[in-house]
């Protein structure tokens, strides 16, 4: 379990904040405006009322102890802006900022955040399962319970057949197609053998993607 700040909860942030916590994960949520730390109280592990455009009140948060904060400011850019240098510069190591354009991408990029998203609709839920499973490189949500996962082969995965892993029937989990460099395995068989470096295409319950990939 992890702990995860995130800043701005608007539709992107509350998508990403609730996800992480869904994935069982500790999050502070942060946001200027009162009604919505209110709505979201009883969703997050904790909330609280901040203007993070200053630094000792990042400091008395302990905003360099997450396990990663995302910036999630969507209107102010000016304070999302500014927001990522305070976050930087306190030491923070995993920073992701969500961006307008970019332009405003390359700026946040240059002031510390290590990612920088342009989050459409849904897109939160796709951030928060990156940024917890150094694995999954890519995720697609079908419904709120299933997915398709892009991610490398964990290494207890090397070495063994799929037949052996038996994915599908222990664990629900269907591998669609194996990357091995440039080669493209689809639909792979038993007898396909897991490799150092292969990328896996998989398709699965979200809660069994995170234990067995993530």
């Amino acid at each position: 379990m992890g702990s995860f700040a995130v800043i701005g909860l608007g539709r992107f942030g509350e998508s990403v904040a609730k996800t992480l916590v869904s994935l069982g994960h500790e999050v502070l949520g942060i946001d200027i405006a009162e009604e919505k730390v209110q709505e979201l109280s009883e969703h997050l592990t904790q909330v609280v009322i901040a203007d993070t455009r200053h630094e000792d009140v990042l400091k008395k948060l302990g905003i360099r102890n997450f396990d990663g904060v995302v910036i999630a400011i969507g209107q102010n850019i000016e304070a999302n802006i500014l927001t990522t240098i305070i976050v930087s510069q306190l030491g923070t190591k995993n920073i992701i900022a969500k961006a307008q354009s970019d332009i405003h991408g390359e700026v946040l990029k240059r002031v510390g955040a290590n990612k920088v998203v342009f989050p459409e609709k849904d897109m939160g839920q796709k951030v928060a399962h990156s940024i917890v499973s150094g694995n999954i490189l890519d995720f697609i949500e079908l419904s709120s319970k299933h997915s398709i996962a892009e991610c490398t082969a964990p290494i207890n995965f090397i070495g063994k057949s799929l037949g052996a892993l038996d994915l599908r029937a222990k664990h629900g989990i269907s591998v669609l197609a194996i990357k091995k460099g440039d080669k493209i395995i689809v639909s792979p068989g038993a007898g396909n053998l897991i490799e150092e470096n292969d990328l896996l295409v998989i398709l699965g319950c979200n809660e069994d993607i995170d234990v067995y990939i993530g």
